[in-house]
């Protein structure tokens, strides 16, 4: 049976008389149902009935829409209310704006908004570089999407992309102390969002693009980067090549083997797959065989934008033109930024001893994790119920401390493999071990890491 999830927990607010013991009835239809029960209250008790609030996580809606109308169908029990936890927690947003300063006299409004604040103006007229001393630009960044590709949702548009816009935002703030704010744009015109993020850009220090579709991205993240004097960061590239590179780099020590030896299977070519391949490449690999919805990546296949003219002249070296399947006999890596289940168990079988499988389709991988697990000797995935999981949260929000504060104003991809680098020394070699390659999000070590890789760079 699949695994049930916090994404989908629900609370029950269920009555039942009090003779009929309507707790065990309570456990009994759950654990029956596969709920995984997280909380029992008893939030009222009378004479002749109890009323219970019991919490429970589902495997998805259908399964927590099962497990109500089973405890509907007791004949000792009545369901009052169901709340699904998830919209309860995003009810209202889930970021705010506060001040930073007081505002509780005359003079702290003086100083805060007018007179006080004409001087700074003054000042920032007189030296535009001063916006990054005395206003929020020096902490602040914008996370930009036109909901084109939300998740693996698909084109949803911009109001359906802010939650997940206003999550980056709250991770950008719990993690690194960055001051995030979604932008979400009305438009999927790549020449109007540009001219948009151009237009807002004295606000912030720093652009995070997000859920842009690819190839429209490429170009997005290539025309802002050559107009703005602030760096521009597309995480859906970039911030999930340098965790998969990070993880790759401690994987490779458990198999002792080097990436320039080793033959590897990418598959899933779009931004994602792109920005991992361009990285391990300049990490060292050479035998790159990419794979795309319509088959394999060679040099017969047309190019309809520059990251796919560079997959085409960089990767697939001996132009291999077989399938997938023939593609991963001997492969001593998979990296899957794709779709469920493209992979059998006979394709693990057929990679060389001490595979390496980074099966990241989400939320159904591109094989079963645990039949993965079977054959090769290191397995990952995007799921945070599964060992090793490739998390961009490990990544982004330590890249934009240390480009703020080192006042940055480009990103280079040697910057993104020492932030790789950054993120996989946060595992110490007695950590190191299969179900173990990449620290926790929960790791401070790893933003400081990650944004100290950052400064560095800057350094002269």
């Amino acid at each position: 049976m699949a695994n049930t999830s916090p994404g989908y927990g629900i609370t029950l607010r269920v009555e039942g008389r009090a003779e009929f013991q309507p707790i065990a009835e309570i456990t009994t239809v759950l654990s029956r149902e596969g709920a995984a029960v997280t909380g029992l209250d008893v939030v009222e008790s009378q004479l002749d009935f109890v009323v219970i609030d019991v919490t429970c996580d589902a495997i998805n809606q259908e399964h927590a829409e099962k497990i109500t109308a089973a405890l509907s169908a007791s004949p000792i029990l009545t369901v009052r209310k169901v709340s699904d936890r998830t919209f309860l927690l995003h009810l209202g947003g889930k970021i705010e704006i506060q001040s930073k300063v007081p505002l509780k006299t005359r003079d702290d409004l003086s100083r805060a908004y007018t007179p006080g604040v004409a001087r700074i103006c003054q000042a920032i007229a007189k030296d535009k570089s001063d916006a990054r001393r005395l206003t929020i630009k020096r902490n602040t960044v914008a996370v930009v999407t036109d909901g084109s590709a939300v998740l693996g949702l698909g084109n949803l548009g911009p109001e359906a992309a802010l939650p997940v816009m206003e999550g980056k935002a709250a991770l950008f703030k719990r993690f690194a102390d960055v001051d995030a704010w979604p932008v979400c744009l009305d438009t999927q015109d790549v020449d109007e969002i540009v001219r948009t993020v151009q237009l807002i850009a004295p606000v912030y220090g720093g652009i995070n693009l997000e859920d842009i579709s690819a190839p429209r991205c490429f170009e997005i993240e290539a025309r802002l980067r050559d107009l703005l004097d602030i760096p521009v960061f597309h995480d859906d590239q970039h911030g999930t090549a340098v965790v998969v590179l990070a993880a790759l780099i401690n994987a490779l020590k458990l198999v002792k083997k080097d990436l320039k030896d080793c033959k590897i299977i990418l598959n899933g070519a779009g931004a994602a797959g792109t920005a991992i391949a361009r990285l391990m490449f300049l990490a060292g690999a050479r035998n790159i065989i990419g794979f795309d919805s319509q088959g394999v990546i060679n040099k017969s296949k047309q190019a309809n934008s520059q990251m796919r003219q560079w997959f085409i002249e960089n990767c697939n070296p001996t132009q291999f033109d077989g399938n997938l399947s023939e593609a991963m006999v001997g492969a001593d890596i998979f990296i899957g930024v794709s779709a469920p289940n493209v992979l059998s168990e006979k394709d693990i079988i057929n990679m060389a001893p001490g595979a390496i499988v980074f099966a990241l389709a989400n939320p159904d991988p591109e094989i079963d994790p645990v039949l993965a697990r079977k054959h090769a000797a290191v397995v990952a995935t995007g799921r945070s119920d599964q060992p090793n999981q490739i998390n961009n949260v490990l990544a982004f929000p330590g890249i934009f401390r240390g480009l703020l504060d080192a006042g940055a104003k480009q990103i280079t991809d040697e910057l993104l493999v020492a932030c790789a680098e950054a993120i996989a020394s946060c595992v110490s070699e007695p950590q190191l071990n299969a179900s173990f390659i990449v620290p926790s999000v929960f790791d401070a070590n790893v933003v400081k890491s990650v944004a100290e890789a950052v400064r560095d760079q800057f350094k002269n």
